[in-house]
């Protein structure tokens, strides 16, 4: 048993706990609480939080880590896989580099559970993962698999195959992908509904199997979107077929904030620092979180990593809180809202008994950007440390039980 004494514990999902103490056991939080109420067994291991604030890692809800690597240039680029505009039997998973940079990063910023997405060049691009952000082999990180289905409208799909003269070309044409593909689906479910009642073989379809998953709610739809426009198709698709939306990025989620308030719909936003780049961005502003969160709207802040570094997550809570976010929202955003909006909140982002001990100790106020992350915790176990000496972040390597 491993037991944090002595800090300021930000749990979450529950009100703040000034000296408070966290017990942790065979990689689950055991139990929460001030010192006073909590009985230490003989024998812990402990860890002093005295001064500092621990709160639980931060998670990622849309984010391309170890399939989209820095500076590895197109040898690392295994983002897109553009010769299918229906690629939904692609796993992200396939494609994940444990090594790459940005996991090391994600450690140093706080983040913990990154939930990884194939890219935006196709209508249908594939199955996401959840991961953590420490490991020898991606098997080793997940926590579960498949976790949705990325989806993508608007003028990435449209310009990837419009170049290349094929369909979809156009905004009608994303759509259309889109929708045939549910209605293949839909038939297919029925032929294989048949063929078990008459005990007959079929043979199997990889896309369609995951397509019917979505249809029967087993799998949310991940949409990539951030035009106004584009967001209400997002709505009308997943109306007519019946699956349950989730809108990534959402530029101008804000201009229909009511509509998406009342449809219950969640909105993954973000990433928040970049420039105007393309048209669909020309709203792309940070009070628009707080304007998604007053109407009602579940919001989620994202990096999307690596368009904004993955360790610049808490910055864009920050940044957010400062253009009319409020603050509890502003840290809901990256810890326990993105696990609820992906479902994985039974496992991750908060402090409370049962979960995974994914902990990590700030040297005061994350959402003050003069703080910093100093130690942080996977399943229990010390996976990165700031030494002050050196002035710099020390990820253990996971490659190897000892030090080389």
């Amino acid at each position: 048993m491993t037991a944090f004494l002595g800090g300021y514990v930000v749990p979450v999902a529950d009100p703040p706990i000034e000296d408070g103490t966290v017990l942790v056991t065979d990689g689950k939080i055991v139990a929460v609480g001030r010192a006073a109420d909590i009985e230490v067994p003989d024998g812990a291991e402990t860890v002093d939080v005295s001064g500092s604030w621990l709160l639980p890692g931060f998670v990622e809800a849309h984010g391309h880590v170890g399939v989209y690597e820095e500076g590895e240039h197109w040898v690392g680029e295994d983002v897109n896989e553009k010769t299918d505009p229906n690629g939904a039997r692609l796993r992200a998973l396939d494609g994940i580099n444990p090594d790459d940079e940005g996991f090391r990063d994600a450690l140093s910023g706080g983040v913990t559970t990154i939930v990884v997405k194939p890219g935006s060049a196709n209508p249908i691009g594939g199955q996401t993962v959840a991961v953590k952000a420490w490991g020898r082999t991606v098997d080793e990180m997940v926590i579960r698999e498949p976790l949705s289905v990325k989806s993508a409208l608007g003028e990435n799909p449209k310009r990837v195959y419009g170049e290349k003269d094929k369909l979809p070309s156009t905004r009608l044409g994303v759509a259309a992908v889109i929708r045939d593909a549910f209605v293949k689906a839909q038939d297919y479910r029925m032929r294989r509904e048949h063929a078990e009642r008459v005990h007959e073989p079929f043979e199997r379809d990889n896309t369609l199997e995951v397509l019917v998953k979505v249809l029967e709610g087993r799998l949310p739809w991940s949409q990539h979107t951030h035009r106004a426009d584009d967001i209400a198709t997002a709505i009308r698709l997943s109306e007519e077929f019946g699956y349950r939306l989730v809108v990534n990025h959402g530029t101008e989620g804000h201009l229909i904030a009511d509509l998406l308030a009342e449809k219950n719909i969640p909105v993954i936003i973000g990433p928040l620092f970049t420039s105007r780049l393309k048209v669909e961005l020309r709203r792309r502003s940070l009070r628009n979180p707080g304007i998604l969160a007053r109407a009602g709207v579940k919001i989620a802040i994202t990096t999307d990593h690596p368009v904004v570094p993955i360790h610049f997550l808490v910055h864009q809570a920050t940044l957010a809180m400062k253009e009319g976010l409020d603050a509890e929202t502003a840290l809901r955003s990256i810890t326990i809202n993105p696990a609820e909006i992906m479902g994985l909140d039974d496992q991750v982002g908060s402090i409370t008994p049962g979960l995974d001990a994914d902990l990590v100790i700030w040297s005061g106020d994350p959402l003050d950007v003069m703080s910093r992350a100093t130690r942080v915790f996977i399943a229990g176990q010390e996976v990165y440390h700031y030494d002050d000496r050196a002035g710099q972040g020390v990820t253990r390597n996971p490659f190897y039980t000892e030090t080389p």
